[in-house]
């Protein structure tokens, strides 16, 4: 029996575990810190599986596999609502409304009182809309949380250090599988960061029982419901490796499309400010790269929960069945 050291914990390094945990073989996930925690890309994820839409901005292979996230997720972890997404805009962005129909597909279209019955708190601000049913929306902490305790419950070993890949003896047939993020850039160079900003808020007087994404030529917005009153919204993307501060800007912004939705969330309470470097290839689109006995999943962009599942289906195919994957490219390109 083989041994296969997962490197990082995140969203993609969990999946990959949980897909690998019932091949008969010794899983060790190797991270610098524990799951889960704000130091994690994965942690400021807004955890929307929603692949329809996101044919709005993307390439047709990320809607198809984007589709196994909904079923994937449903099966490991009781936190997936699928309730749709609803997107809106203002009428002065009524434009933007008919491009993202365009682009899109899987959707309904549906009007004021529509709109209403789906999101009674819009209280009748938005003519048009559209409903995209099939999608779902999940707590990506929650989640992360839940798969730790499935790995380790099944055998898997979780060790808190960090990486270097020089430090660690193999054997041969060993099995090294990269999921580190951004951190791989020191042996992939051609990865760089997204930055994406987002609040979670706190705002009680307000119920809304799905993803709402209002659009916007500068900064589309989108508000994911938590529970209890607790909201995300988020994000922004910006070409930057800066994980750390927001700008006033990007807050401004992110609170006026808020108070757009509904003027309630004017007297919303800030809980927490968050900032990422999501690390994505030049295309934007995800990669399993092989070097000896290396592999790497990485350039997850800013869809780790809506394509961790399906890359983690390729790699065990890769590793049990050599089976080629959907995505694969050379490792230093």
């Amino acid at each position: 029996m083989f041994q296969i050291k997962i490197i990082g914990s995140g969203v993609a390094g969990l999946c990959v575990a949980r897909e690998l945990v019932n091949k008969n073989t010794e899983i060790k996930v190797i991270d610098k810190s524990d799951v889960p925690g704000p130091d994690s890309c994965s942690w400021w994820a807004g955890g929307m599986l929603a692949p329809w839409c996101e044919g709005e901005s993307t390439e047709k292979i990320i809607v198809k596999l984007g589709q196994e996230s909904i079923p994937w997720w449903s099966k490991n972890v009781n936190d997936v609502v699928q309730k749709g997404s609803l997107v809106i805009a203002l009428s002065r962005d009524e434009s933007e409304l008919k491009r993202f129909q365009r682009r899109t597909n899987n959707f309904d279209e549906v009007e004021n009182e529509e709109i209403s019955k789906l999101e009674p708190d819009l209280q009748g601000r938005f003519k048009r809309g559209l409903f995209f049913k099939k999608e779902a929306h999940l707590s990506p902490r929650n989640s992360l949380l839940q798969l730790k305790e499935y790995l380790i419950r099944n055998g898997v070993e979780f060790i808190k250090e960090e990486f270097q890949f020089h430090d660690h003896v193999h054997k041969k047939e060993d099995i090294i599988i990269d999921c580190r993020g951004l951190a791989s850039n020191d042996i992939q160079k051609n990865l760089r960061g997204v930055k994406g900003e987002m609040l979670v808020i706190d705002c009680p007087e307000i119920n809304l029982n799905r993803p709402v994404r209002l659009l916007h030529p500068r900064i589309p917005l989108y508000i994911v419901p938590r529970g209890k009153g607790i909201y995300m919204l988020g994000a922004t993307m910006i070409e930057s490796n800066d994980n750390k501060n927001i700008s006033a800007r990007s807050l401004m912004e992110l609170l006026n499309a808020a108070y757009a939705i509904n003027p309630m969330f004017g007297e919303a309470k800030i809980k927490e400010i968050g900032v990422d470097a999501r690390p994505s290839y030049p295309d934007n689109i995800p990669s399993i790269r092989r070097r000896d006995n290396i592999i790497s999943v990485n350039g997850l962009f800013r869809h780790g929960f809506l394509l961790a599942p399906a890359l983690a289906r390729m790699v065990s195919e890769f590793i049990f069945e050599n089976k080629i994957p959907e995505i694969i490219s050379e490792y230093n390109s």
